[in-house]
């Protein structure tokens, strides 16, 4: 599936969501939330800085031959989501207006936790090749 087309931005985004809803019922959320989802899922889809593809092309075989290039992009995201979910509510709850978060704090920890959000993704993909029991969770949450 090439990496340009909508087919292929369709199927991370079905697999993105399929792995979020694990964690939370994304049919449930705001829709500040979901605007705030789709962004992310743009902005990491289109992959303009090449991390991703370098993360990719960076694994060993044994390890793309575990997942379709398309499921472990839509996995990433998703872990890239849930983490900025999760510190985007820990500032929320310590900030008293949300005036108080400077934007370009908030970008500043968007790409950290998008970096650090792959780095994890390509180490679990890494030990599912040997740990069967990952693989068959990982390969679940995907749908």
């Amino acid at each position: 599936m090439d990496i340009d087309t909508q087919a292929y931005k369709e199927r991370v985004a079905q697999v993105a969501f399929n792995v979020a809803d694990v964690v939370l019922p994304m049919d449930k959320l705001p829709e500040n939330l979901m605007t705030a989802y789709q962004s992310l899922l743009d902005e990491l889809v289109d992959d303009k800085e090449g991390e991703f593809t370098q993360a990719w092309d960076g694994l060993p075989a044994s390890a793309q031959k575990l997942l379709a290039r398309v499921e472990f992009h839509g996995f990433y995201i998703a872990n890239a989501w849930l983490q900025l979910s999760r510190v985007a509510q820990d500032i929320a709850e310590r900030a008293d207006t949300d005036d108080a978060i400077e934007e370009h704090e908030y970008n500043d920890v968007f790409v950290r936790l998008a970096q650090s959000s792959l780095k994890e993704s390509v180490r679990k993909l890494k030990k599912a090749r040997t740990d069967r029991a990952l693989l068959n969770g990982i390969k679940q949450v995907i749908g």
